[in-house]
């Protein structure tokens, strides 16, 4: 039965496909290419789709693993103690306390009774103790994520009048399917999606929202009606000033309410810094205050309106249904779902956005990670159960997140706890919602918005970053104001998407020098007469008295920031040092190798003025020289170059392609030579095997077919050190050998004639040069090649990129010399 390369032969034959030799065979011709006695030789073998979807297909184990990592409440659970529970206690009572009022503020963001916001508040912080991998996170109602619901309803009853009486259809819905399409992301475990987000848009479209809610909310603070707050932020902000005289007695409470929040914290933080032993209480009393103003101006509400429940002086929000009343299967259709599809992306995208960016921040403000696909999973679940109890869109608050970590809480449990308020307050303390007024609810939501802004310090330090940063900022926020929250994320996230690919299609990398540097500690420059190795095989500067230099390598043009001062030589003549900026792929390829062409046409000289025998044969876009222009003897020819690709992870086929023009191109400049190309620092197999396949790795013979001689120089390491168990082993075997060979040389000298070789001696050829050799010192360590024989143009670093550039240069002048004295010779 044929095996599976002779069928992949045969059939690649069929098919007219050449297939490449192979790499030993490439390799192994000319001189040897690796003369190493003393190391073990490396033939590096190619990645294959068979490793790829072998990683990709998970075992027993990883499917066990993945399924208990869908619930990492499993992980800490066992270990639950009484202080855990005492921390949890305090946090979630806090935030129970907290998450009342603001839920029932944010349900009317949504145009939807203020219950909903309780419903919704429930069900988040139940269902997230589950699936949660961060323990700060409190998800429910949030600001930005209601107004973006609110628009949806609006606009779908907009065009479909019959959900006007039952708006929390459409919010439950939305929910339903943005959730599911969350948490297929999170099973998947494509959390890394959010990264394609940069936090200038997310700092951008939290200030734009901010402005836009609290913009929405100042004609409810002051009593103004007569004009929509959903229209685009400065038409509201317009309309509001022209409303102005038609303020009433709810201005008194709006205005009222805001000022005391602002008084509350302001004060409480002063005290904070004053006591410092008092700093908890303040804390809390700091924590509490929208608690406190919601409370003190029902009782103001109830005080004037228990007599005119009928007619009340100023808007109150009036009944609140006791329990879960709206607890039903969603609503799910074809026309319910197209009312809103165009809204969906921009929802997911605020579902996602703000909760992984506030998980995140408090993970390393608190020293643990989270895992943002098992974030999306605690997210897509949510707001998948949540509209069977009513529930609407919800996701992580950044202020309720704050207070609960400073509060703190000690595991995700502590929902559990505000759970158990937000149940209490559905079902025992509607009553006394009847007289909380509707300005005093706007006055908190503005307070609440208001530490979304970003401050004139962030935005400086954007600035600082990148001067780009600012201006994207900036766009997102005025875009926001003038059209739609929608609208100002897609401009923020497009516009950055927009630059790094300018940045990619125009980026060019840098040729590079060399210049000879000292290590200095202190005032002392570090030696190398006495090498006597300090820890983690650093060199004690009191052992050394001979000056220890090394070659490093820094942009010609000092774009690094690097001392001008500091003056770089040519690594060597003909030879130079090409470092990528950006990654090498599609869009960038073309004008970062079009900048290595033109820069080696501008510092070198073709190796003959007119490579052309016949007019006729020259292209005719190549003029060819003037006449009697001679070769300029200042600039040398073009010998061999050394990539770097310390900044390139991956190359695709029109990288490669371009790769393998611009090797044509140059070596048609020095024909009949050709260039060699070394390339160093290749951190992917894939890479790797892509240039191998172009014809990179190993040298090129001559178009004329003659072949200049070459050398590898390769880098080895010790496998392990003197004490090691391969070492000792080594040493055994070692020993083993040597009494054998003294025994053999005994039997010699005592008359016998076997030929004596030793084990696993091979001849010179250069095949056999790559062999498995045996250190007969048992004193020295182990050695092996760091990368494989089979591709010697491919080096560690750019030391040893230079180093075998340079000796092959040498290598094949020297040759060359030689073949020219031979035929000077020859009669």
């Amino acid at each position: 039965m044929p095996s599976s390369s002779q069928v992949g032969r045969s059939l690649a034959k069929a098919l007219g496909i050449k297939l490449h030799e192979s790499e030993s065979e490439r390799v192994t011709r000319g001189e040897s290419v690796f003369s190493i006695q003393t190391a073990d030789s490396f033939f590096e073998e190619q990645p294959t789709i068979k490793e790829v979807l072998t990683s990709i297909i998970p075992s027993r184990k990883g499917i066990l693993e993945y399924i208990l990592s869908l619930f990492p409440f499993l992980s800490w659970i066992g270990f639950y103690n009484v202080q855990w529970l005492i921390g949890d206690l305090v946090a979630g009572i806090t935030i129970g306390a907290v998450v009342v009022p603001q839920g029932m503020a944010y349900a009317k963001l949504a145009e939807l009774p203020v219950q909903f916001g309780l419903y919704s508040s429930f069900v988040g912080v139940i269902i997230y103790w589950f699936f949660a991998t961060s323990k700060d996170i409190t998800i429910g109602p949030v600001a930005v994520l209601s107004t973006v619901t609110g628009t949806v309803v609006s606009n779908v009853i907009a065009a479909h009048p019959e959900y006007e009486e039952v708006p929390w259809v459409i919010a439950s819905a939305l929910a339903v399917i943005c959730g599911a399409i969350v948490l297929f992301i999170g099973l998947i475990r494509f959390g890394w999606i959010v990264e394609l987000i940069p936090v200038v848009s997310l700092a951008a479209f939290m200030t734009g929202s901010a402005i836009n809610i609290a913009a929405g909310q100042v004609p409810g603070l002051l009593g103004i009606t007569g004009f929509s707050t959903r229209d685009a932020t400065y038409l509201v902000i317009i309309n509001t000033l022209k409303g102005l005289p038609r303020t009433n007695l709810n201005a008194a409470i709006g205005l009222t309410a805001l000022f005391t929040l602002y008084f509350i914290r302001s004060t409480c933080s002063w005290a904070a810094r004053k006591y410092p032993s008092r700093q908890k209480l303040f804390f809390f009393l700091n924590t509490l205050r929208s608690v406190f103003v919601i409370l003190l101006y029902t009782l103001v509400s109830w005080l004037v309106n228990m007599h005119r429940r009928d007619s009340p002086a100023f808007q109150i929000l009036g009944k609140v249904p006791r329990g879960f009343t709206h607890a039903a299967v969603p609503t799910i259709n074809t026309n319910i779902i197209s009312s809103f599809a165009s809204e969906i992306p921009a929802t997911v995208i605020v579902l996602l956005i703000e909760h992984i960016a506030i998980s995140k921040s408090f993970g390393r403000v608190n020293n643990y990670r989270i895992n943002p696909s098992q974030e999306m999973v605690a997210i897509g679940v949510t707001n998948v159960i949540g509209p069977f109890l009513g529930g609407y869109p919800a996701t992580g608050s950044f202020s309720r997140t704050a207070i609960k970590s400073k509060a703190g809480v000690r595991t995700p449990f502590a929902g559990v706890i505000t759970g158990v308020i937000v149940l209490l307050a559905i079902y025992a303390l509607t009553a006394v919602f009847f007289y909380i007024p509707n300005a005093g609810l706007a006055a908190v939501i503005i307070h609440a918005v208001g530490d979304l802004i970003s401050s004139p310090n962030t935005v400086y330090g954007f600035w600082r970053v990148s001067p780009l940063e600012p201006v994207i900022f900036f766009i997102g926020v005025i875009v926001t104001i003038f059209t739609t929250i929608e609208i100002g994320i897609y401009t923020t996230i497009s516009i950055s998407f927009a630059i790094f690919l300018v940045r990619n299609l125009r980026s060019k990398g840098a040729f590079l020098g060399k210049v000879q540097v000292h290590s200095v500690v202190g005032d002392h420059v570090i030696g190398n007469e006495d090498r006597t190795p300090g820890e983690y095989g650093t060199f004690k500067p009191e052992t050394t008295s001979t000056p220890l230099t090394r070659n490093v390598f820094l942009p010609i043009d000092h774009q690094d920031g690097s001392n001008p001062g500091v003056q770089l030589t040519s690594p060597y003549p003909g030879i130079f040092i090409y470092r990528f900026s950006e990654l090498l792929n599609y869009p960038s390829a073309s004008s970062t190798m079009e900048y290595l062409v033109e820069y080696i046409f501008a510092h070198t000289r073709p190796t003959t003025l007119n490579a052309y025998e016949r007019r006729g044969d020259r292209p005719w876009n190549d003029p060819g020289p003037k006449k009697n222009e001679e070769l300029n003897t200042n600039l040398p020819t073009l010998k061999a170059i050394i990539l770097d690709f310390s900044s390139v992870n991956n190359v695709d086929v029109t990288s490669t392609q371009m790769l393998i023009d611009i090797r044509n191109q140059l070596d048609r400049y020095t024909a009949p030579e050709v260039v060699d190309w070394h390339i160093a620092c290749i951190s992917n197999r894939w890479t790797k095997r892509a240039l191998v396949s172009a014809g990179f790795g190993y040298p090129t013979v001559r178009a004329d077919g003659a072949h200049s001689r070459w050398k590898s120089i390769f880098n080895i390491a010790e496998i392990g050190g003197s004490e090691s168990a391969a070492a000792a082993a080594e040493r055994e075997a070692n020993e083993k050998e040597l009494v054998v060979t003294q025994s053999r040389a005994d039997d010699l000298e005592g008359g016998r004639s076997e030929e004596i070789r030793p084990s696993g001696a091979s001849s010179t050829s250069a095949s056999d040069s790559v062999s498995k050799a045996k250190n007969l010192d048992p004193r020295s360590p182990r050695k092996a090649v760091v990368h494989g024989v089979n591709r010697p143009l491919f080096h560690v670093d750019l030391t040893s990129a230079l180093e075998s550039a340079i000796a092959n240069v040498e290598a094949r002048n020297e040759f060359e010399r030689q073949r020219g004295t031979n035929t000077s010779a020859t009669p």
